[in-house]
């Protein structure tokens, strides 16, 4: 297997994390937070003593990371609504290592402590620490697949990215390469993106590839940066400035900084959709400006049709809205999704993330075992001091502290459930 691949550009990470970053500068720049690192799987899936320790090295090295005038140069022309202010503030950021605290919890009876959990603290201003989310997951992933599972090869990944990016596009599925964050490695995100570029060029069909969420890919094979907006933007203006109206504020601070110069598609699941929709349906304009919604938990078959729903009750022509479906989407999901929404009428599109990135099989299983990508999260933990919570459509997905939880739970009407 081969060694663990440090990040080589301050790019290398989600788009959607410069976006938040330059509305954090604007609206929130002395706000401090905390991210806490969350292991899904645990506790049937231990990390080595050495993936800990690879993992404390690599975070050492994001200190050399840095905009370079050529990247500058290009997101100053691909992405207009980056302000002078903000890439001025980009191109002198640097990572302070200093704000991440890896810790390493052996398990005494699993190979004499050998094994454990990895617990991850990053803690600082809120427009630094914004970028230590997706290249710390990435890392921890790339980390985990070269030193505690090495099971696996790269053989066939570029024909099978390809075939899948086919599939799609002569479904007519529009459809974004969103897998940074639980990439099996950044070599092979690049051989998906490559497979998926000359698919897209290949392929005479209805479909479009249209984008990929790592900016510096997208820089590197010619392709749009894309987006939407995370949970983290809703979280932290919850906690800080209360949850009564967080769902408005959010998406008034949004529009503050990007207005009309990108596309705005609302995250609804922050704190529940059901909560989210309650708070939509009071703004009538604003559901008008917002060219649609994201779905990222819970049922994605009941998502479309509650939508045109409460459209509808708007007076919305809902058809000229968009849905993109983000939640562990794969091809028979994206089939049958295109599906439904065609028929009630909306536009659609996918941000597929693991099923691209990190598909693979067990070497040793002559493909009849899949080696499982890791299930893990790091989420924004607390800002200004108080707690953040996530309440997902899926229960499994929730985080943070339960009291909060259920505050804002009694806030919304939400039913009090785990």
């Amino acid at each position: 297997m081969t060694s663990l691949a440090l990040p080589s550009s301050v790019l290398d990470t989600d788009f959607y994390k410069l976006t938040m970053q330059q509305a954090v500068l604007q609206h929130f720049p002395s706000c401090q937070v905390s991210y806490r690192f969350m292991n899904r799987d645990r506790p049937n899936v231990l990390f080595s003593r050495a993936c800990y320790e690879s993992l404390a090295s690599a975070v050492s090295h994001f200190r050399n990371l840095h905009l370079t005038p050529v990247e500058r140069t290009w997101l100053a022309q691909t992405c207009p609504f980056f302000t002078r202010q903000y890439l001025d503030y980009l191109e002198q950021y640097r990572f302070k290592p200093e704000q991440v605290d890896i810790k390493f919890i052996p398990v005494e009876d699993s190979d004499q402590g050998q094994k454990g959990h990895i617990e991850i603290i990053a803690t600082g201003l809120w427009v630094e620490t914004i970028l230590w989310e997706t290249p710390l997951m990435a890392c921890l992933s790339e980390t985990y697949f070269t030193t505690d599972d090495c099971d696996w090869s790269y053989d066939g990944q570029e024909e099978l990215a390809f075939n899948k990016g086919r599939t799609l596009l002569e479904a007519g599925c529009d459809f974004n390469e969103f897998g940074t964050r639980r990439r099996r490695s950044y070599k092979n995100q690049e051989i998906v993106v490559k497979a998926l570029v000359k698919a897209s060029r290949d392929t005479q069909a209805p479909g479009t590839l249209l984008g990929t969420s790592n900016v510096h890919l997208a820089r590197l094979h010619n392709i749009r940066p894309v987006g939407t907006v995370a949970h983290e933007w809703y979280m932290g203006i919850g906690a800080i400035k209360g949850y009564k109206n967080v769902h408005d504020l959010a998406l008034e601070l949004w529009e503050q900084v990007y207005d009309r110069k990108m596309i705005l598609l609302s995250l609804t699941d922050t704190f529940s959709t059901e909560a989210f929709y309650k708070t939509f349906v009071n703004s009538p304009q604003r559901a008008r400006r917002w060219d649609g919604l994201r779905q990222d938990s819970g049922d994605p078959f009941a998502y479309a049709p509650q939508a045109r729903e409460v459209y509808e009750a708007l007076g919305i022509d809902h058809t000229q809205k968009t849905i993109i479906y983000s939640d562990n989407i794969n091809i028979d999901k994206a089939l049958a999704l295109k599906k439904l929404t065609d028929e009630i009428g909306f536009k659609c599109s996918f941000g597929i993330g693991t099923f691209l990135t990190n598909d693979f099989e067990k070497a040793s299983s002559n493909g009849k075992e899949k080696s499982k990508a890791l299930n893990i999260v790091i989420k924004l933990a607390s800002a200004e001091g108080k707690p953040c919570v996530k309440i997902s459509d899926e229960s499994s997905k929730n985080t943070g502290d339960p009291a909060t939880a259920t505050h804002v739970k009694q806030l919304f009407g939400l039913k009090l459930k785990a």
